[in-house]
């Protein structure tokens, strides 16, 4: 499982809800009036080295009225706490504060498990002086417990019920809260069908537990259900429209090198940008055009 990935989007898509889950204190000016937006990833690859890139989503809080200064999250997901460096952390956050020039700065650092020992702070100087003093937020999921959040009115917080701590026998309940939260709190349904999988994928219910599910809570269930049969079925739909698209292209291209030899890559660029309905009509052309540009042009 890509656990980065998994929280990247997640943080994306629920962009002041995460900050204010994962960064309480410091999220809390943070209104409906801010702009909260991601920095680009381009820029940071052009100037941090890849040892350096493990960040998930750098977000930056903008004040449009300018009663704040801009203000930078940097927030990482570490799965294994036993491979999460600070000396990273910091260099990391040196190095986008620099690139954004921004001062305002808020290190997060997301731990999906509980880990021992894992350092808090960094402090570089000698006996007569403190010269640098680096600490961040953690958020140890594996650490909150499911039951304190379970009518949190954060998709964010719901979401991840599964990854907080809770008893065994507490397992269906703690699912069904996440999956009501999700679906009272998001009415997207794009996101509602990310985020039911990704609930699914950190809870990992056995057939029993799914059984169980579905008979104490059928209401959720079958809404559930409807929106991942949707979501199947559009993405059958949505493959099955690509599948035809890259057939009609391979064929015409096929047929034009027949009949007119090595493709020039301005061609071979119009092909590949082209239409399901384009490469249809142009195939139609295909056997009565006398040139390469009666192909495209002929109706």
């Amino acid at each position: 499982m890509d656990h980065d990935q998994n929280f990247k989007n997640l943080i994306l898509d629920y962009r002041q809800d995460a900050l204010t889950f994962f960064a309480a204190d410091e999220a809390e000016a943070i209104d409906e009036t801010v702009t909260v937006r991601p920095v680009r990833e381009q820029q940071l690859k052009q100037r941090l080295g890849d040892r350096f890139r493990e960040l998930d989503v750098p977000l930056m809080a903008t004040w449009p009225d300018g009663r704040r200064e801009a203000l930078l999250f940097a927030i990482e997901e570490e799965t294994q706490p036993s491979r999460f460096s600070i000396h990273r952390l910091a260099h990391y956050c040196l190095d986008v504060a620099e690139l954004e020039q921004v001062d305002r700065i808020v290190p997060v650092v997301i731990f999906l498990r509980a880990g021992r020992d894992m350092p808090r702070t960094l402090t570089l100087g000698s006996e007569y002086r403190t010269y640098l003093n680096f600490r961040y937020i953690p958020c140890e999921l594996a650490r909150l417990r499911a039951e304190d959040y379970f009518d949190s009115t954060n998709p964010v917080a719901r979401i991840n019920l599964p990854n907080m701590q809770w008893p065994q026998e507490q397992k269906i309940e703690m699912y069904a809260h996440a999956i009501r939260g999700l679906l009272e709190l998001d009415s997207d349904p794009n996101r509602r069908a990310k985020y039911i999988d990704f609930i699914d994928s950190y809870t990992e219910l056995t057939d029993n537990e799914r059984i169980e599910y579905d008979q104490r809570f059928p209401q959720e269930s079958n809404v559930m259900t409807g929106i991942v049969g949707r979501a199947r079925d559009e993405g059958i739909q949505k493959g099955l429209s690509q599948g035809q698209t890259e057939g009609e292209r391979a064929l015409l291209t096929r047929l034009l090198k027949r009949r007119f030899g090595e493709l020039d890559p301005e061609t071979q660029q119009r092909l590949d940008e082209a239409s399901t309905d384009e490469l249809e009509r142009w195939g139609e052309n295909v056997l009565e055009a006398q040139t390469l540009e009666e192909v495209f042009t002929r109706h």
